[in-house]
């Protein structure tokens, strides 16, 4: 079985923000030259998520207004940001937006559905992190 690893660096210029990252997905997935196995999109970082959904611009503003309704920003609003933290908000973004993907490869590319694309979600930016990218199989 092969297996190859890539990290993707991600810093945003805004807080919030929706990033598409299927193209360097794909393009580790052909450097892997693996055709039948797994690939893992994982956010190493506990403010970020990474979650499959359509690239519509309209969804993203929905998906970020839902995830603000449900944990709004703010300073005195978290036990976490009497730590000097302000970033209580991110933290519970990331949980409801998920952690990471499992995309299957046959013949060599990402196994989607129709509409499926791979997201960076981004609730605490504008500092770098990493998104792992683990590929394993023939």
């Amino acid at each position: 079985m092969k297996s190859h690893t890539e990290y993707l660096w991600m810093n945003t210029k805004d807080r919030y923000a929706i990033v598409n990252i299927t193209p360097e997905v794909v393009a580790a997935v052909k450097k892997s030259s693996v055709k039948e196995g797994l690939c893992l999109v994982n956010a190493m970082h506990i403010t970020s998520s990474v979650f499959i959904n359509d690239n519509e611009s309209g969804l993203h503003e929905d998906f970020m207004k839902w995830v603000e309704k449900l944990a709004p920003y703010g300073k005195d609003k978290y036990r976490h940001n009497l730590t000097g933290e302000d970033n209580g908000d991110a933290h519970l973004k990331r949980t409801i937006m998920g952690r990471e993907v499992v995309v299957a490869i046959t013949g060599g590319k990402l196994d989607f559905g129709p509409w499926e694309t791979i997201f960076y979600g981004e609730f605490d930016g504008q500092r770098k992190k990493r998104v792992l990218v683990k590929i394993i199989g023939e």
